[in-house]
C-alpha cells in the first residue's frame, strides 16, 4: 500500500511534468519508509542510484522522504547548486515541512517541486529540443529491499 492516494500519486507526477515545461532540469521524489542516519547522506545515495547525476547538465533535484520516520532532505547536482542562492534548499524545506506538520504530505512534496522548478527554470530555462531525461512517477524505494 501507497503513502499517497492514486489521485495524489498523478497531482504530484503532474507537478513534477508542469515543472519541467519550463526547464531543462529534471526532479524526482524518492519515498522510504524509514531512514537510518541522516537523510541527505540517504538522499545522496539514491540520487546516484537513480541516475540523477547523469544529466546533461547536471541540473537533477532528488525530493527525498523516509514517512515513518519523519525525516525527509532535498539534494541537488552540482549545476544547480552553483547556482541557487545558499540557502535555497533549506527555505524550501521549510516551505515543505509546514504542509508535512498537518499532515499533508502530498501537498508539501508539491510545494518543493513547485519552488525547485522555479528555480531550474530560472537558471536552466527550457530549450529547443529538450528532452525528459527521467521518469515523473514517484519511486518507492522500500519496494525493492527488505523492511
Amino acid at each position: 500500500m501507497s503513502i499517497f492516494s492514486t489521485e495524489e500519486q498523478e497531482q504530484i507526477a503532474n507537478a513534477i511534468a508542469e515543472a519541467e515545461k519550463a526547464t531543462s532540469g529534471e526532479i524526482r521524489i524518492a519515498i522510504d519508509k524509514h531512514c537510518h542516519g541522516g537523510a541527505f547522506e540517504k538522499a545522496a545515495a539514491y540520487f546516484t542510484e537513480l541516475g540523477m547525476d547523469k544529466t546533461s547538465a547536471h541540473n537533477g533535484v532528488l525530493i527525498y522522504l523516509a514517512y515513518e520516520d519523519h525525516k525527509f532532505a532535498i539534494i541537488g547536482d552540482s549545476g544547480i547548486n552553483k547556482v541557487v542562492p545558499e540557502d535555497f534548499w533549506e527555505t524550501t524545506q521549510v516551505a515543505m515541512k509546514a504542509h508535512f506538520s498537518s499532515g499533508n504530505l502530498a501537498q508539501g512534496i508539491i510545494a518543493g517541486v513547485s519552488l525547485a522548478g522555479e528555480k531550474l527554470a530560472l537558471y536552466f530555462p527550457y530549450q529547443n529540443g529538450d528532452v525528459n531525461e527521467l521518469p515523473n512517477e514517484i519511486v518507492y524505494m522500500y519496494k525493492n529491499q527488505a523492511n
